[in-house]
């Protein structure tokens, strides 16, 4: 394993919900904290140094259950890293704005992984 790309940890988590309004309600109580974003597509708090988001319908990604994002400084090498020990991408790295990257990746048990490098 090499140094240069080992994880920052999971920082950021999106949820799927049904319901945005019950959901923002309870997340707000949880974490203590209103909705940083409040828009009718997403709805995302910072909290304790974590990004909660919370995806209507699963939000363009067609989530149906929690994804967690690895923050990592190399998107790309951690991409490489984990394909050569089995893992399959399912969504190659993208910029989704302000020099974000985000890739997912499916590991031998079919679970996503998401992995995340801020610029």
């Amino acid at each position: 394993m090499t140094g240069s790309s080992t994880t920052q940890g999971i920082k950021t988590v999106l949820h799927p919900v049904s319901d945005l309004a019950k959901a923002k309600a309870v997340y707000a109580a949880l974490l203590g904290v209103e909705p940083q974003i409040d828009e009718p597509y997403y709805v995302a708090f910072e909290a304790a140094g974590q990004h909660i988001g919370l995806l209507p319908g699963g939000g363009p990604q067609g989530l149906t259950s929690s994804l967690a994002y690895w923050h990592v400084p190399d998107i790309e090498a951690k991409i490489a890293e984990v394909t050569a020990a089995g893992a399959t991408v399912k969504d190659a790295a993208q910029d989704v704005g302000g020099g974000r990257l985000v890739a997912t990746v499916v590991d031998a048990d079919g679970n996503l992984l998401g992995l995340l490098q801020d610029s």
